[in-house]
This record gives C-alpha cells, structure tokens and sequence, in this order.
C-alpha cells in the first residue's frame, strides 16, 4: 500500500521551528495497530490520519502519539487541516474537523509561495474547568518547590478538548529552572487525567505568556515544543481569572524550536491561531 504523507511544522516562527507533524492521507484502510505503529515510527509528538468523514464534518482526523489515539490536539488539528487544503488544491478555505472531543471549525489560508507560511485557526472545544490543585506536589513534579508558584493563579485542570495541568508560575526564572521528575509527572497526569503538565508566566495586562509542557512517553519526559490543545485552555483560564481573553504564547525555545500561538475568546470557546509550514511531501510504502 502507497499513502500521500505530509511533513509540516505548525505553530513556527520560520521553517524548521514549531512543532513537527508527519499527515498520512487516505488511511481508512490502516488499523488501529497500524496506526499506532506508524505514530512510534515517525518518533514525533503526534501523528495523523485523514480518513473519510462519518459524523458530518470534512474529514476524519484520528491523532495518534506514541502511546495510543488520542481525542483531540491542537497542532495536529491546525497541521492536519493545512496539510489536506495542500493536497486538495484549496487556497482559502473552512473545514470541519471530526475527532472524538467533536466537530471543530478550522479556517486555512495557504500562501501565494512556498517559502511561505500557512495561517490556520480553529475554535475549540468549549473550556470544562476541573479542580485546582495543591501547588505543592504539582510544582514537584517539574522540580520546583511550591513558592515557585504564582500566589493568585496557582494550579488547575483545564480542557478545551482534552485536560492539561495548567501550573501558574511567579517568574521566568522559575519557568526555566523547570525540570521534570518522571515519577511525580507521570503520577500527577494519572491522577489528573491530564495530557500535560503546562507551565508558563503570563503577564495579563500586555497578553503575552511563556510556557512550557511536559508529558511522559515510552522514551521518558518529552518537552512538547508548542502545544496547541493547552494554548486553548490558558486562555480561558486567564480569561476568567485575569480578565484576559487575548494572550500570545511563547514556548518551545528552550528544545530549540521556538513557537508561537495566538488565542483569544470567541463567545463559548477560544480560537487557537498560528502560522504552519509545509516542509516535505512524499510517499509511505506500508
């Protein structure tokens, strides 16, 4: 079997930054264990799979990361949908997306050249705020102690699709001194149900924030470069604790690929921005 890949970098500030993304197209006939296979192969964060739609959407976009499918990312979301507006010919464009967190609206505009970079948006899932947690243990598991932690933010499980840890910290100084216990993470994101520990300092009046996210994987800790489905989450998060509903993140500098996201509030839900570049095309022989 011969399938049409695409390899991008979605949420960069130029080529070879953001994070990376490996598209697979027209996959409805590879199985879930194929799938998953081909997710440890490409040794990425995240790995999708257009399929053909089956609950009114354009298309199917199953997102699989080196330990199983998972219900909804955000740079897998945006990459995808740019990644099939390239194959398709579409220069500007609307799709929805069907993922198992439901039908997201994704809006592309693929450049004049190129050498340039794709815009894509989309709005996701309406913000589901779940417990605030004890800063102490949550700061332990990225090595920090808990005055490390901003005193009127703190802790709290946050999802716009999928839940992540959002951890308040006081200074960037704390943010960089970040280093993850793989035990402590990985049992907090278990006890949490979360997908990442998201770490950042937000300055709410300028709308700017800088981040960091950690999940475990089979290899150990991964800091995840730019991470869209938590982008959403901390801002409704600041939103309604900082009376923030715009806020620019910066991530991914310190593993040397440096991101940016935008997002803002768009009614229920928050709209998750970013420029993506497409970085290669070509074939997979399965």
């Amino acid at each position: 079997m011969s399938l049409a890949v695409t390899w991008l970098d979605v949420f960069a500030v130029e080529p070879l930054s953001g994070n990376q993304l490996a598209v697979v197209h027209d996959a409805d006939g590879l199985s879930d264990a194929r799938m998953l296979a081909l997710a440890r192969e490409t040794g990425l964060s995240e790995t999708t799979f257009v399929q053909e739609p089956c609950a009114g959407g354009d298309y199917r976009n199953r997102i699989w990361w080196p330990r199983g499918e998972l219900p909804f990312a955000g740079h897998p979301s945006l990459g995808t949908a740019v990644a099939v507006a390239h194959r398709r010919g579409e220069r500007s464009v609307r799709y929805v997306q069907e993922t198992p967190a439901g039908l997201q609206p994704i809006d592309v505009d693929l450049a004049e050249r190129p050498d340039l970079p794709a815009r894509a948006s989309m709005l996701q899932e309406p913000a589901v705020f779940g417990p605030w947690l004890e800063p102490g243990p949550v700061a332990a598991a990225v090595g920090l102690e808990a005055g490390d932690v901003d005193r009127e933010l703190s802790a709290q499980v946050v999802s716009t699709g999928v839940p992540h840890v959002l951890l308040a910290l006081r200074d960037v100084d704390a943010l960089e001194r970040c280093a993850p216990d793989r035990a402590a993470l990985t049992a907090l994101l278990e006890r949490s149900a979360a997908t990442t520990l998201y770490a950042f300092v937000a300055s709410a009046p300028a709308g700017h924030a800088r981040a960091r996210a950690f999940f475990d994987s089979p290899r150990g800790v991964v800091e995840d470069p730019a991470t869209g489905s938590a982008a959403g989450p901390l801002c409704a998060y600041l939103d309604r604790h900082a009376d923030c509903e715009r806020v620019t993140v910066e991530q991914g500098a310190e593993v040397g690929r440096p991101s940016r996201l935008e997002a803002h509030v768009e009614g229920d839900r928050v709209r998750v921005a970013g420029d993506v570049y497409v970085i290669a095309v070509g074939e997979l022989l399965t």
